[in-house]
């Protein structure tokens, strides 16, 4: 019963064709001009542009929200979805004058009494500046991580130069749930957008969305 697919990390070319024929909406997320020209390629029915600014796994090309998305926006003829650093009103008004038809926010919806994220984690990230998040495992795939210990772990391989497997092996399996959702804040992967700076309550989603509605222009 899906109706709308959300893919990432990867060819935008993998599951769209298979889905369009099952004629399902296809959305895949790009960070740079190029894949959103191979997405609409591709066919799938929208982007989602993702500035840098962004939590969890990244692009690698490290284009900001601001740059990014009136360049996709002029290069595509389908529908985009701005993405990374949007956590008000305010960045939602920016990216619609850029172009964008959307935005996506997700840090600020982790920050909601209905997020499946630990209480831990949520007080944790309450009290976090933008300057504690660091683009981390660049070799691997990219993700903005808050600042804990493992973040630091990785750092420290990182500036060894480290190896690929390296730091496969040091990840392991299970690291993001271990974090966000079981509430190590030591060993976790404690992934979150710059925007959790500006954060510093936790709403129901309900009073959000109304906060949000009453102030987009």
């Amino acid at each position: 019963g899906i109706k709308v697919f959300i893919t990432s990390a990867g060819s935008p070319k993998i599951y769209t064709k298979e889905l369009k024929e099952l004629k399902k909406i296809v959305i895949h997320v790009t960070s740079s001009v190029e894949l959103a020209l191979k997405c609409e390629a591709a066919g799938v029915d929208a982007v989602i542009a993702e500035g840098f600014e962004a939590g969890g796994h990244n692009g690698r090309d490290e284009i900001t929200t601001l740059v990014l998305i009136p360049q996709v926006v002029d290069a595509l003829k389908i529908p985009v979805i701005a993405a990374g650093g949007i956590g008000d009103a305010r960045a939602i008004n920016a990216v619609m004058c850029l172009g964008a038809q959307a935005a996506q926010l997700g840090t600020r919806f982790m920050l909601t009494q209905e997020s499946s994220a630990h209480a831990n984690y949520k007080n944790l990230l309450l009290k976090s500046k933008s300057g504690d998040t660091f683009l981390r495992l660049k070799k691997h795939v990219p993700v903005r991580l808050l600042n804990n210990q493992f973040a630091k772990e990785i750092a420290e391989m990182e500036s060894r130069c480290c190896t690929v497997e390296e730091l496969e092996k040091h990840l392991g399996k299970g690291r993001a749930r271990l974090g966000m959702l079981e509430g190590d804040m030591d060993q976790g992967e404690l992934e979150v957008g710059q925007i959790v700076g500006l954060l510093n309550d936790l709403p129901t989603c309900k009073e959000l969305i109304s906060n949000l509605k009453g102030k987009i222009k």
